[in-house]
């Protein structure tokens, strides 16, 4: 049972991380746009984009970046005032996240209270429990940090994309089109084309 789970982040065949190159040209930007749509008017708190963060009179508003025109970043803590004092996550550096994984349906996660959005996928400790009482056998899957090296440990390329620029101790969202995620197919609990969430703490960056 505890390597079915570990295939949802790290053992998938190469090509679906790829599957960019086969877009379905209807999906892919209809994804895009409720995602955007999503960000801008149902988030809390409300995003404005990275230029729109750039022209705006507020000191400290809250904004998303794009990677690769579908992975759509926020962090959380970006204005924290000794953030630039922690270690920046590059590729090859060694990072320890602490992760939820969610099939992603253009509407707000709720992490905290009694009707949490429950992840399909996480090494929460704070979650295990919950997991546990769905009837899931104690134990089948590990709730430890999860320890990677950017570029070389093979993730979800939209999770790849979006860990740059991060910092250590970072709380940060990630919302994915498919073909960052999963690809064209279903694949366990994920429908086939799901958009995905991952939300994440940077534990550790080791600088290599």
């Amino acid at each position: 049972m505890k390597r079915f789970f570990s295939i949802f982040l790290l053992v998938l065949p190469a090509a679906l991380f790829w599957s960019a190159c086969e877009d379905n040209e209807d999906v892919l930007p209809d994804q895009q746009n409720r995602i955007r749509q999503y960000l801008r008017s149902n988030h809390v708190p409300k995003l404005l984009s990275e230029t729109e963060k750039e022209e705006s009179l507020d000191e400290n508003p809250a904004f998303y970046t794009v990677a690769g025109d579908t992975v759509y970043r926020y962090i959380r803590n970006y204005y924290d005032a000794e953030r630039a004092d922690r270690a920046e996550v590059e590729y090859g550096d060694s990072v320890v996240l602490t992760f939820r994984m969610y099939v992603f349906d253009y509407t707000n996660i709720v992490e905290t209270g009694k009707e949490i959005t429950m992840p399909y996928y996480s090494n929460d400790k704070t979650l295990e429990q919950s997991y546990y009482n769905t009837g899931l056998t104690p134990g089948a899957w590990s709730f430890e940090p999860l320890r990677i090296e950017l570029g070389r440990t093979q993730i979800l390329r939209g999770l790849e994309l979006a860990l740059p620029g991060c910092r250590a101790r970072d709380t940060v969202e990630t919302y994915m089109t498919y073909n960052m995620a999963y690809g064209e197919d279903p694949l366990g609990v994920i429908p086939k084309q799901s958009p995905v969430a991952v939300f994440f703490t940077v534990d550790e960056v080791e600088k290599q």
